[in-house]
């Protein structure tokens, strides 16, 4: 078997994440906005979670929500950064996301809120998140999707190009929603769903959102990335170029963020099965004009 590649450097990510557990409660508009959409599709699943982990857990937040529904008995809550965890409520681990310390069919649910993009092996995480669940249990997933800050990697792109003639990897290489009931069927997940939501967010300036992402523990961490030091120039050519491409009519700029969802289950035989080709019961001849 070869091993995955490696396209972040997640000692870096640790150490910025570590920096961000006393910053991210001020940016963390996206984090709310998941688990608005997690209890939403929850409360239409009538059925009981026992024993749930909050995989990726950042400050807990997510958690709190989770341990106020009556069909939840309790939650696990496990991030890579002791600072985040420890802000959650109890059942804390500090733990690598893509190194699971669960007995296998231990859990009812899994729910991980913007972490997963971040992993180096999403199929091999997805693998062992499935090999977790009890039969017939539940996996539901946010993940920063392909075309999330778009608009800052072609201001980069330009900015470089401008000033250096040549541009270096800056924004990550995030997932494509195409790709993921793939990988949720090949880590052996049933009844696999994926979806997408574009989310728009304002900012002051070009400045301003990257300190945004910073304070998030989200700027670059890519193992390709350029090691050397920024100008004071490129930054402010940045700025210009944002503001000319992307600024709105009261003079502050937009970002979008793609938000990819996932959902699985652990294989039961009590589940829905879907028809075989050619096994349907209607004749679209009979349905459709000539």
């Amino acid at each position: 078997m070869t091993n995955p590649p490696q396209l972040f450097d997640r000692a870096l990510l640790r150490q910025r994440r570590k920096k961000a557990a006393a910053t991210l409660e001020g940016v963390d508009y996206l984090l709310d906005y998941v688990h608005e959409d997690f209890l939403d599709r929850l409360s239409v699943i009538m059925r009981s979670f026992p024993y749930v982990l909050n995989l990726g857990s950042h400050h807990g937040k997510l958690t709190e929500h989770l341990i106020t529904l009556d069909n939840i008995d309790a939650v696990f809550s496990l991030d890579s950064v002791f600072e985040m965890v420890s802000q959650a409520n109890e059942l804390q681990i500090n733990g690598d996301e893509e190194c699971l310390p669960f007995k296998t069919e231990s859990l009812d649910l899994v729910v991980s809120a913007l972490s997963l993009q971040f992993v180096n092996d999403l199929p091999g995480t997805l693998s062992q998140i499935r090999q977790c669940l009890k039969p017939d249990g539940a996996f539901i997933a946010a993940l920063l999707g392909g075309e999330s800050l778009a608009e800052l990697r072609h201001i980069f792109l330009m900015a470089e190009e401008e000033l250096y003639g040549g541009a270096s990897p800056r924004i990550a290489p995030f997932v494509d929603v195409r790709d993921m009931g793939h990988l949720l069927q090949r880590a052996g997940f049933a009844l696999p769903v994926s979806d997408r939501d574009v989310v728009k967010v304002r900012f002051d300036s070009a400045r301003h959102l990257m300190k945004e992402l910073q304070a998030m523990g989200a700027s670059n961490v890519m193992i390709d990335r350029a090691r050397k030091h920024n100008s004071k120039r490129l930054f402010q050519r940045i700025d210009e170029l944002y503001a000319e491409h992307y600024s709105e009519g009261d003079g502050r700029i937009y970002a979008n963020f793609e938000l990819i969802y996932l959902m699985g289950w652990a294989p039961h035989p009590d589940q829905q099965k879907p028809l075989q080709p050619g096994s349907g019961a209607i004749n679209l001849k009979d349905v459709f004009k000539n």
